[in-house]
């Protein structure tokens, strides 16, 4: 055969090229321009789509920052390809989501962002020949800065900017003048500074600054409120924070306590307790010094003792005239000295011992002399001294402070709540038995003490329904709705956009391009019909090979084989 079946396509096209030339010659101008415009849309959206999808989420990596640090910040994330953009406003750098974390720790270690303020770091480029007034300047700036990058960092404290009034100083003590700071704080939106906060500052400031007292510290916030005057009526009205948060801890802990014991007998939610206790914050020292009388013998303790005995003898007085005569010794004895006899006692028997010693001897203090040595009398004394230790005590005593003095607790107790013969909800009081027991497991659980003077008051009502109201946020309020819903809108009508270039544009144009006109069913059947003929004159193929490649042609395009046939048959067939 001369010809193939792709040579019945169309007369004078070749192949695809010359079917979508040929296709294309079926609409005007105007319908080509809308075609290639709707196919390039449908494009970009698709290609738009998926670079969105593709795109990674920024967040905010710094905001409010000054356009120096934000300079610097931006050379270093161009240095280290991360990318970036700003917000709506200019007032904050946003990064990927993925890297915030990782971009803020590579710069924090090149000490970005610096801030507003200058610290110590001012000191390390001084200049030689500097004088004294720019270095006290320097240190003051320097000191100024450290102590606003140190309030910074509290939390509610967004900014800060620290002035100090320095003096110079003098010998003259009358002339001396106490430096004094101001501070200005910007706190963060819906935030606020506890009074123990605004004490920290002030502390801090103070103990900064030498010689600086604490009331020479004035605080202000963004809207020129005096901080720091507030702290002070409090402290001047005899309010500290700190006991009043010890007093609510005390509390909340004894209500925990007895909700917790009632709990598994009434049920949750079936009883209300409140306490209120009194706290005794005064500290108190005491020392004591106590004496005791020390008369008990077996309790007697000697501390020292002093014995002091002593005796002396008087010689024989002198007798007689004085004169030259008396003075003479006394003529030696003629007969031995005996012992004069005892009145009372035997003959020929020995004296008895006396206390003057031995025979012949006087024993007395410690003294031992012959009696021919001494004369008579004799006088002894013995004195004795005992000093007895002072039986003494001292205690010292100090009370520490939160001691607590009286509590009052009061319990009410919801009726029991049970089911009718009726099937319907009932509630009953409790019974006297039930309320001694929630009474005395109260007591045990609050640390009831009649001495200290508490209360406990137990009630049993029936509660009234209280109607729940829903804290949380409606549905058109919740952030994580509202930001799927934006999503599914944007993807929505770009999906919209792009099944109406589809369906309302592309699609008509594409189905007139390919619907050939009445003219081109003719002569594409007369060309299919010459080159049957042609392919049967010139080959002698057999009679099923012609007949296949009929059905061929038919099966291939069969407005191909009608039209051939209206032709045959004429124009008036129907």
């Amino acid at each position: 055969m001369a010809a193939t079946p792709d040579s019945t396509a169309g007369a004078g096209t070749t192949g695809t090229t010359g079917r979508l030339q040929q296709a294309l010659s079926r609409l005007d101008n105007q319908q080509k321009l809308m075609l290639m415009v709707s196919i390039a849309a449908v494009i970009a959206l698709l290609v738009g789509s998926v670079l969105w999808f593709k795109q990674s989420d920024f967040r905010v990596l710094f905001s409010n920052i000054s356009e120096r640090d934000g300079g610097a910040i931006i050379t270093s994330l161009e240095q280290l390809n991360v990318p970036y953009k700003f917000s709506e406003g200019g007032g904050a750098i946003l990064v990927p989501s993925s890297r915030v974390h990782e971009v803020r720790l590579r710069l924090a270690s090149q000490g970005l962002p610096k801030g507003g303020s200058v610290g110590f770091e001012l000191m390390e480029n001084q200049k030689f020949g500097i004088s004294q007034f720019a270095e006290q300047v320097n240190y003051q700036r320097a000191l100024e800065g450290e102590l606003a990058r140190t309030i910074q960092s509290i939390a509610a404290v967004q900014g800060a900017r620290v002035h100090l009034a320095i003096p110079k100083p003098t010998v003259f003590v009358r002339e001396e003048q106490k430096p004094s700071a101001s501070v200005l704080l910007n706190l963060y939106p819906g935030r606020g500074l506890e009074p123990a906060q605004i004490a920290g500052i002030q502390n801090l400031v103070a103990s900064s600054v030498p010689q600086m007292p604490l009331t020479n510290v004035a605080i202000l916030d963004q809207s020129g409120a005096m901080l720091s005057q507030l702290k002070s009526k409090l402290m001047d009205a005899g309010l500290d924070p700190t006991q009043v948060k010890y007093v609510s801890d005390v509390e909340s802990a004894v209500i925990k306590r007895i909700e917790d014991i009632l709990t598994p007998i009434v049920g949750p939610g079936n009883a209300r307790v409140q306490v209120a206790a009194d706290i005794d914050f005064s500290q108190s020292e005491q020392t004591a010094e106590t004496h005791k009388p020390n008369t008990t013998p077996p309790d007697i303790v000697v501390r020292s003792q002093q014995t002091a005995e002593t005796a002396s003898a008087t010689s024989t007085p002198a007798l007689g005239v004085p004169g030259a005569l008396s003075n003479q010794p006394p003529v030696p004895a003629a007969a031995p000295l005996t012992q004069p006899a005892v009145p009372g006692a035997a003959p020929g028997t020995a004296p008895a011992a006396t206390n003057l010693g031995t025979p012949g001897q006087i024993n007395a203090a410690g003294v031992q002399a012959p009696i021919t040595s001494i004369g008579q009398p004799v006088a002894t004394s013995k004195n004795a001294t005992i000093n007895y230790e002072v039986d003494r005590t001292i205690r010292h005593t100090r009370q520490s402070a939160g001691v607590v003095r009286r509590l009052s607790a009061a319990v009410v107790v919801n009726h029991r709540k049970e089911v009718g013969k009726d099937g319907k909800p009932l509630t009953k009081p409790l019974t006297d038995n039930e309320l001694k027991q929630i009474n005395d497991l109260a007591r045990e659980a609050m640390g009831f003490s009649k001495d200290r003077g508490d209360t406990l008051s137990v009630a049993n009502a029936s509660f009234t329904a209280v109607e729940r109201t829903d804290d949380s946020l409606p549905l058109w309020k919740d952030p994580d709705l509202l930001s799927l819903l934006k999503d599914l809108i944007k993807y929505g009508a770009i999906a919209g956009i792009i099944a109406y270039l589809l369906l309302k544009v592309v699609k008509p144009l594409v189905t007139l391009m390919m619907t050939p006109r009445p003219s081109e069913h003719a002569g594409r059947g007369a060309a299919a019909y010459g080159a049957m003929a042609e392919e049967t004159e010139t080959g002698p193929s057999p009679f099923e090979d012609k007949l296949g490649r009929a059905k061929d042609v038919a099966a291939q395009d069969p407005k191909v084989v009608a039209n051939i046939i209206k032709d045959w048959t004429g124009s008036n067939a129907s």
